[in-house]
């Protein structure tokens, strides 16, 4: 996607990740995908990118539905705002606000499937 950048890293057990924030703004580079090699970035590294609106499933013509979704069915996973370096830019926080950003810890771009939950908030509605 353009203008991706890297949001954080990947920490905690499989059955409960969570994103370790970076506290600056680093671009996706191949130096940066080959740095988690053997292991493929996705599973290690979440990613932040503009939102593409229409050309996203997730996006309805004016709200991205994932975010809904994320507000809607998983918990909150911290007591404060974590340590965001997209918050200005951020299309789930615009949206959704605070509520957004209390659960976004637990999202990684590789969460366990096994999760029933996890599978319907990442799942674009038909």
């Amino acid at each position: 996607m353009q203008d991706a950048q890297l949001l954080g890293v990947v920490s905690g057990p499989p059955e409960a990740p969570r994103l370790a924030y970076l506290n600056a703004r680093l671009p996706v580079s191949d130096a940066l995908l080959k740095a988690a090699e053997p292991v493929p970035a996705i599973k290690v590294m979440r990613f932040a990118a503009r939102c593409e609106e229409q050309k996203c499933t997730h996006f309805d013509g004016s709200n991205c539905t994932l975010a809904q979704r994320v507000v809607s069915m998983l918990p909150e996973v911290t007591e404060m705002l974590p340590p965001c370096v997209i918050r200005s830019t951020c299309r789930w926080y615009r949206q959704e606000g605070r509520a957004a950003c209390m659960r976004c810890p637990q999202i990684v771009t590789l969460a366990d499937m096994g999760d029933e939950t996890k599978r319907r908030v990442a799942q674009p509605e038909s």
